[in-house]
């Protein structure tokens, strides 16, 4: 089982690679999962050609290829201006808006306040539904305060949220069907083909 993490911190060290780190072992955990961590920060110029151009490069390709070829995946992005960043949301516009299709996802995001927890619902979970992709019933945000460790009795701890999570991949992953890979090298008959032109 693979399991792709893409993380969007523009630092280093980086409070969403942090995030995207504690996320991906706990699903690691409960699944055993092979985890590959992708730091968009690494491939900005590529995605970046790859608008220019209109081809991704060697490098990006398989990126790419990791992440539509996984059988889940982590996403998390610093919240900047109350939305995903632009690297994120730059990366997700060059990989195929069907190549995500069904798979399991769960999102994550940092920000310096609670305040803008709610971009995980306005922002991010409509993108990866737009893509097609199962996104898990909870999203994980990280505030500054949250690494902390402290609780109150509104909210529950960054590690609940992080296990909760956790689990509900975990789950989507274990019971996911085995993806069907198109056989490229299959002929289809000219006749056929011409027939499911026909309208009826």
């Amino acid at each position: 089982m693979k399991l792709v993490v893409v993380t969007a911190g523009l630092t280093q060290p980086s409070s969403s690679r942090l995030l995207a780190d504690r996320l991906a072992e706990a699903v690691r955990q409960r699944t055993e999962a092979e985890v590959r961590v992708v730091e968009l920060r690494e491939l900005a110029v590529d995605v970046a050609n790859n608008f220019v151009t209109g081809f991704a490069n060697a490098r990006l390709s398989e990126v790419i290829e990791a992440v539509t070829e996984a059988d889940g995946l982590i996403a998390v992005t610093p919240i900047f201006s109350g939305s995903y960043s632009g690297l994120f949301k730059s990366f997700f516009d060059v990989v195929d808006n069907t190549a995500l299709t069904g798979k399991p996802v769960l999102i994550g995001a940092t920000g310096g306040t609670a305040r803008h927890s709610l971009a995980l619902e306005h922002a991010l979970r409509p993108l990866f539904t737009y893509l097609r992709a199962v996104v898990v019933p909870t999203a994980v945000y990280a505030a500054s305060e949250d690494w902390g460790g402290g609780r109150d009795a509104f909210t529950d701890g960054l590690g609940d949220r992080i296990a909760r999570a956790a689990d509900e991949l975990a789950d989507l992953l274990r019971h996911r069907a085995p993806r069907q890979r198109p056989d490229e090298d299959a002929v289809v008959p000219f006749a056929d083909q011409l027939a499911a032109l026909r309208p009826e």
